[in-house]
């Protein structure tokens, strides 16, 4: 008897632009995915403010259960995959078996597509199907499709000089008042999604500073955790780009480094699709670190993404936060626009979760014989030898504005709803750049993407010198609430900048000023770590427990 299937929901996809078909998937090909399933529903970002969960007590309350999965496994080994691994804390399963098999279980007509760029890839369009006994337990199955869902936020840049020398750990420590502390202690975590980690160079750039080198390590999760060796060995063009990712790597993780030197360090390599996130962020959930770093993203409105898989991410990051996880999510490096040229402002997903901390983007300017610290612009978009670049901010069109974000921001976008508003928080992400080594040479470099870096390094840093019952807890929120003072943890803890845009090059043409107090361009400012060690160690948030 044929098997009755149902759309899942959130599942639809479009055909990615720019592609075009070149054939079947092999029928023999073995295909591993990752499948969401359901569970009981999650806390909303207004709950939880201040209050940490155990993975003990998280798991009591939010697991998926045994009989679901065990429910999902009978039937999908009807259809002849393997059930390859189960995860109740993170409502995951991975499971694999042929093409073939998988077209019986959940029709998705993969194909395979050819990008502009000459990259051949498995792709597929519209809904994928489930088994109908299998309705309102599956919530996603990420692995069909491997489109790219994941850019990298910083480019190539040539310091444009006039504003002194690339900054160093030290010239960062003093130039946000970071307290004192090594990291020592404090676990890190870092998103890629690609390249590799280049021991020789964390050791030279540890060596130039005088600083320790941290414990460092590389988890290949489904995509290769590469040395520069092993790049090299790579064909030409894969060469060029493993080592343009691997840049960026170097980038998140020198800068941590630096300015926490006895941390541990771990970067996840992830594939850089749908399904790489979700599995990304689901070993964060089952290892929680102190903070995650996460340098890249796509616009909210990218039509590359599937309703289900912003919510499958962003119920993640929920996990994460209530395990005492931030998340520091670089909001873009272009601009307003993000990449998309509809006239519209964009705002980068997922640093326009709620339960992401959006970390923004500034820039050193003469002012006299001082340096002033401004927002980020240099004409994002624009094809010039210095790539040009604007840190990304504004109102997200996806996600409601939590209550626990009390500022008055409208959308520039007509009939918007009252969203998030990113950033939260900003750092250097232009001139005069940072202080780096790359294939055994000084590479300067910055963009939001160096920005997420600080702010993980930061809060580990912050997090060794609270009280113990005020460690391990989701920052963003923290950031409105008014201290002992009755002023908000935010603008104690910042210094305001006040001047500056993000307006697009050439489209949209408009976009969001900073201007005294919270804007959508550089947030609450940049750290004073010191006046925000002792916020955070002033407010109190038991009244806003009862969730717990």
């Amino acid at each position: 008897m044929a098997e009755r299937h149902v759309v899942l929901p959130g599942s639809k996809r479009s055909r990615a632009k720019g592609t075009v078909r070149i054939g079947s998937v092999d029928p023999k090909e073995t295909i591993t995915l990752t499948i969401s399933l359901c569970g009981p529903k999650l806390p909303g970002p207004d709950d939880y403010i201040g209050r940490t969960l155990s993975p003990s007590e998280f798991e009591q309350r939010f697991s998926a259960t045994r009989a679901d999965a065990e429910k999902v496994s009978k039937v999908l080994r009807r259809f002849g995959l393997k059930i390859d691994s189960v995860s109740l804390t993170t409502r995951s399963m991975r499971v694999s078996g042929t093409a073939a098999a998988i077209e019986r279980a959940f029709q998705p007509r993969m194909e395979m597509r050819e990008t502009a760029q000459h990259r051949v890839y498995r792709g597929r369009q519209g809904y994928i199907m489930i088994p109908a006994e299998l309705k309102g337990i599956i919530t996603g199955i990420f692995g069909l499709d491997q489109r790219r869902m994941a850019r990298r936020k910083s480019r190539k840049r040539v310091p444009s000089g006039g504003v002194g020398h690339p900054l160093s750990p030290s010239d960062l420590e003093d130039r946000y008042k970071f307290p004192p502390g090594t990291g020592a202690g404090q676990t890190i975590a870092i998103a890629e999604f690609g390249g590799g980690y280049f021991v020789e160079d964390m050791v030279a750039y540890c060596q130039k500073f005088n600083r320790s080198v941290p414990n460092v390590e590389p988890i290949s999760l489904s995509a290769p955790a590469y040395t520069h060796q092993e790049i090299l060995a790579l064909p030409p063009k894969k060469r060029k780009e493993e080592l343009g990712d691997a840049e960026e790597v170097m980038l998140d993780a020198q800068i941590i480094a630096g300015l926490c030197p006895d941390s541990n360090l771990i970067i996840y390599f992830a594939s850089f699709d749908e399904r790489g996130w979700v599995e990304l962020l689901n070993m964060v959930v089952n290892r929680p670190p102190v903070v995650l770093s996460v340098s890249w993203g796509l616009a909210e409105e990218d039509p590359g993404w599937s309703a289900g898989a912003i919510t499958a991410i962003n119920d993640r990051l929920n996990a994460a936060r209530l395990l005492g996880v931030t998340t520091c999510v670089a909001s873009g490096d272009d601009g307003s626009g993000d990449q998309i040229d509809d006239g519209n402002a964009h705002v980068d997903f997922p640093s326009s979760s709620p339960f992401a901390l959006g970390v923004g983007g500034t820039m050193l300017r003469t002012s006299g014989t001082q340096f002033q610290e401004v927002c980020w612009w240099e004409a994002p978009g624009r094809r010039t030898n210095n790539g040009g670049g604007s840190t990304g901010g504004g109102v997200s069109s996806r996600f409601p504005r939590p209550a626990w974000q009390n500022v008055k921001i409208k959308s520039l976008n007509p009939k918007s709803i009252n969203g998030r508003v990113v950033p939260d928080v900003s750092a250097l992400a232009g001139d005069p750049q940072y202080d780096l080594v790359f294939t055994g040479k000084q590479r300067p470099n910055g963009g939001t993407s160096a920005s997420a870096p600080l702010w993980a390094a930061l809060i580990a840093r912050i997090d060794a010198l609270l009280p113990q019952s005020k460690r391990q807890r989701f920052l963003a929120p923290l950031l409105y609430l008014n201290s002992s003072n009755g002023r908000p943890v935010g603008e104690l803890g910042m210094r305001d900048i006040r001047e500056g845009n993000n307006a697009s090059f050439p489209k949209p043409g408009v976009g969001y000023r900073a201007g005294v107090g919270f804007d959508a361009v550089s947030g609450w400012g940049v750290p004073d770590g010191e006046a925000l060690l002792n916020a955070l160690a002033s407010v109190d948030t038991s009244d806003r427990d009862a969730a717990a």
